[in-house]
C-alpha cells in the first residue's frame, strides 16, 4: 500500500478539460451496457437530434469486464466504443470502479466495508469496498490501467472518470491498521500523540500503537456526530478522506502511464462533508461535480456549490458531469423540473464557471433504484416527450454559444474562506450548541453577496489572499498555524477581514487555545471574548445597528473592546449593553467581529456596507429574483441574468452589448425582457 505523505502539486492556472475541446460538451452518463444493441442504434439517432455531442461511459461495469479473478473481457466496451467514435461522439471515460464484482466479496471478503456500528457488510449497494483493503487496491488500479492502455488511441476520449461519487466510511480491520500507521507518519511519536489528543483527559493515555481504536460507536462515539475524544474522531475524519484520495491517485498514475496528455478527474458532491475536497483538488486536473439540489433549495445553494467547484482549482473552469434533466429518485418527494428549470440551471453552472452541461442519465433504466431517475430519452424510449423536445432546444442553443465562454474566469474581489477540518471539527465539539451548523453559517454570509450580485470565491488557507479586497471567515472555529499570521499581514496592507461568533478557539489538533477567545486573532480583531451564551430555538435577543432593529439567535459572544471600536450593542438580558459587532483598524485595514447569529436582514445590510467601504462595486443593480453573474477573458465579459422568478422581467441595460441567446444587440439605456425560468446572456466587449 502507497504511503499516505502526499506532496501538494501546483494548482494549474488553466484548465486542462477546456484546451480539449471546441464548444460546451453536451451530454451525460451513458449505461448501452443496460440494453440490447439494436437499442444502441435508435439511442445514436436519438443523440444526433437532441444535438449531444459528449457521453460518459463504462462507470459502473467491473463486473462485466471483469467476470472472474483472471479473467478480463472487453468485447462489449469495444464495440460501444467504436459506436460512439463512428457517430462522432466525445467520450469521457470512466474505470468503473466504484462497485467491486459479487466475485470479489465471496473470495476476498476483506474488501467489504464495516459500518459505524461495527457490522461488516455482505456484497451490494455501491462504494463497497473497503479503501484499505490491499485487494481491491491492487485490482481497481490494475483495471484503470487496462483501460487506459487499451483505449489509449481513441481520439475522441477528452477525459477520464475515475470510480465515481467516491463517499462512505469503513471502520474495518484494514482501516485500523492503516489509521495506526497514518498516525505514526503524522505525530512519529506516542507522546506527541497523546499531547494533541489530550488523552490524560479521562485515563486514555496510550502506551502502544496497537491500542488505539477507530472511533465509531464501539469505542469512543455515542451518536454519529458525538464522541468523547473529539481529536482521535477528526484525525480519523482526516485518514479515511485521505484513504480514497489514495485509492484516487493509484488509479490516476495508472492512466497516465498511457494516456498523460488526457486530464483525469472524479466527480464530486458539494459540499460533500466525509471528504476534503479542497486536498483532493491537488491531485484533480480538473473538477467536476454532481449538482442535485433538493427540491425546496433556494437557487444560491447550488450557486455556491458551484462556487466551491470553481475554488477548487483556484477560478480555474469546472465541469457539470452530472444533473437530472427532470427528476430525482432519492429524495421523499420527487417532484418534476418544471418548464425551463433544466434550462435555467444549466446556465446558472455555466454562469458561476462550468465549461460542459451533461447529464444523469441519457437512457432510464428499467429496473433498480434508479429507474425513476429522469433522463433525457424516458421509458417512452421516443423524441415526444416535453424533457426531450427541452435538451433539443437547449442542445441548440449550445451549438450556437460555441466556444465563447470556454475557459473564461469570474473575477471576484471577495472571498469565503471554507476550511473540511473546521467543518469537522466545529461539530464534533461538545457545546456550546447542537444547532451550530458550519455551512448554515457560511450560506448565510454567501446569500448576501450573491442577492447583492457580487462575485464571492470559495477559498482554502492554504489559498493566496493578495487578489482579495474582503475576506469572510464564518465561524472560524480552528485557526491553524500560521494563518493568524496569514491574515493579519493581508490586512495590514489594505484588505477588510471578518469573522463571527465562536472563532479563534482551538489550534489543528482541536486543543483550546490559552490566554483568551479568540484566541490568535485577538490582536487582529481587538477583542477579548469571556463568555458565549447558546439560546434554545424558541429564546432570541436583538441589538441596533445604523438606527435599524435586528434579533439575534443561536450563539451570544460576550465580549469587551480592547483597541476595537463598538457599532452596536445587545439590548436583553444580563449583557445588554456588551458589544455585539466591533471594527478594528489594523494597519491599512479592517477587521470586524459579529459576535451572533442575525437575521438575513443584517446580513444584507452588512455585506452592502462593507461592500461599499471597500469600493467593491456589484456586476449589475439589484433585480429580486434575477441571478445575475460574470464570466470574462481580455477580450469580452459575459453577463448572464438568470430568471428564478415566475414572471417576466424588464432589465434596463447599464451597458451596451449583444444577447447572445438571440442576436440582438442593446444600447445603454435599452430595456429587454427575460422570461420566467429564462436566461440572457450580454456579451460586452
Amino acid at each position: 500500500m502507497e504511503s499516505f505523505v502526499f506532496e501538494t502539486r501546483e494548482k494549474e492556472d488553466e484548465s486542462t478539460f477546456s484546451s480539449k475541446i471546441e464548444k460546451i460538451p453536451f451530454g451525460g452518463d451513458y449505461n448501452p451496457e443496460q440494453w440490447p444493441e439494436d437499442v444502441w442504434k435508435e439511442d445514436m439517432r436519438l443523440f444526433k437530434l437532441a444535438g449531444i455531442d459528449c457521453v460518459t461511459l463504462n462507470v459502473f461495469s467491473w463486473a462485466a469486464l471483469q467476470p472472474s479473478e483472471e479473467q478480463y473481457n472487453f468485447d462489449r466496451l469495444d464495440r460501444i466504443m467504436e459506436m460512439v467514435r463512428a457517430n462522432g461522439l466525445k467520450v469521457i471515460l470512466a474505470t468503473s470502479t466504484a462497485v467491486h464484482p459479487a466475485w470479489m466479496a465471496r473470495k476476498y471478503p476483506e474488501v467489504l466495508r464495516t459500518d459505524f456500528e461495527g457490522r461488516k457488510r455482505k456484497f451490494g449497494d455501491r462504494h463497497n469496498s473497503c479503501p484499505n483493503s490491499p485487494v481491491f487496491q491492487k485490482y481497481a488500479a490494475r483495471l484503470a490501467g487496462k483501460l487506459a492502455r487499451r483505449y489509449q488511441n481513441y481520439e475522441n476520449i477528452i477525459a477520464w472518470h475515475v470510480s465515481n461519487e467516491y463517499g462512505g466510511e469503513c471502520y474495518c480491520e484494514n482501516c485500523e491498521k492503516a489509521f495506526r500507521k497514518w498516525l505514526q507518519e503524522k505525530y512519529k511519536t506516542l507522546e506527541e500523540l497523546n499531547r494533541v489528543w489530550n488523552t490524560f483527559f479521562w485515563g486514555h493515555t496510550f502506551y502502544d500503537w496497537e491500542e488505539i481504536p477507530a472511533p465509531n460507536l464501539l469505542s469512543e462515539h455515542f451518536e454519529r456526530e458525538r464522541t468523547t475524544f473529539q481529536g482521535i474522531s477528526l484525525d480519523y475524519r482526516r485518514f479515511f478522506s485521505d484513504s480514497l484520495l489514495n485509492c484516487y491517485r493509484m488509479e490516476y498514475e495508472k492512466i497516465k502511464e498511457y494516456t498523460p496528455q488526457l486530464p483525469v478527474t472524479t466527480n464530486m458532491m458539494g459540499f460533500y462533508k466525509l471528504l476534503d475536497y479542497q486536498k483532493w483538488a491537488n491531485y484533480l486536473d480538473f473538477a467536476s461535480w454532481d449538482n442535485y439540489p433538493a427540491n425546496e433549495a433556494p437557487p444560491s445553494v447550488a450557486a455556491m456549490n458551484h462556487d466551491l467547484m470553481r475554488g477548487l482549482k483556484q477560478g480555474a473552469p469546472f465541469v457539470l458531469m452530472e444533473q437530472t434533466p427532470s427528476v430525482t429518485n432519492w429524495l421523499s418527494y420527487n417532484a418534476l423540473k418544471r418548464p425551463g428549470v433544466m434550462r435555467l440551471w444549466s446556465y446558472q453552472a455555466i454562469a458561476h464557471g462550468s465549461d460542459s452541461v451533461l447529464f444523469f442519465q441519457m437512457r432510464r433504466s428499467i429496473g433498480a433504484c434508479e429507474k425513476f431517475h429522469g433522463a433525457v430519452i424516458d421509458h417512452a424510449g421516443h423524441e415526444y416527450t416535453r424533457v426531450f423536445r427541452e435538451v433539443k432546444a437547449l442542445g441548440k442553443e449550445l451549438e450556437k454559444l460555441g466556444s465563447r465562454t470556454l475557459g473564461t474566469r469570474v473575477k471576484a474581489r471577495v472571498a469565503i474562506l471554507v476550511d473540511w477540518d473546521n467543518w469537522w471539527a466545529l461539530e464534533y465539539s461538545a457545546g456550546p450548541s447542537c444547532d451550530l451548523k458550519y455551512l448554515e453559517e457560511v450560506q448565510r454570509y454567501y446569500d448576501a453577496f450573491y442577492e447583492k450580485n457580487i462575485p464571492v470565491d470559495i477559498i482554502s488557507v492554504s489559498d493566496p489572499l493578495e487578489e482579495y479586497t474582503l475576506v469572510v471567515a464564518p465561524a472560524l472555529y480552528m485557526v491553524k498555524e500560521g494563518y493568524a499570521g496569514k491574515l493579519e499581514a493581508f490586512v495590514k496592507r489594505g484588505g477588510c477581514f471578518v469573522t463571527t461568533f465562536f472563532s479563534g478557539i482551538v489550534d489543528e489538533h482541536d486543543l483550546v487555545c490559552e490566554g483568551g477567545y479568540p484566541g490568535k486573532l485577538r490582536e487582529l480583531l481587538g477583542i477579548w471574548v469571556e463568555e458565549t451564551d447558546a439560546l434554545p430555538p424558541d429564546q432570541k435577543n436583538s441589538f441596533r445597528w445604523r438606527g435599524k432593529e435586528y434579533e439575534c439567535r443561536l450563539l451570544c459572544d460576550i465580549l469587551y473592546t480592547r483597541k476595537a471600536k463598538a457599532l452596536a450593542f445587545y439590548e436583553k438580558d444580563f449583557y445588554a449593553g456588551a458589544p455585539v459587532l466591533t471594527k478594528n483598524r489594523y494597519g491599512d485595514g479592517y477587521a470586524y467581529y459579529v459576535a451572533t447569529r442575525g437575521e438575513q436582514d443584517f446580513y444584507r445590510d452588512f455585506a452592502a456596507m462593507v461592500t461599499k467601504e471597500m469600493g467593491i462595486d456589484p456586476i449589475w443593480e439589484e433585480v429580486p429574483g434575477v441571478e445575475i453573474c460574470a464570466r470574462q477573458n481580455r477580450k469580452h465579459k459575459y453577463i448572464f441574468f438568470l430568471n428564478h422568478r415566475e414572471e417576466p422581467v424588464k432589465i434596463t441595460a447599464l451597458e451596451g452589448g449583444k444577447s447572445l441567446l438571440e442576436d440582438v444587440s442593446y444600447g445603454v439605456g435599452e430595456c429587454f425582457q427575460v422570461e420566467p425560468k429564462g436566461v440572457v446572456i450580454l456579451q460586452i466587449s
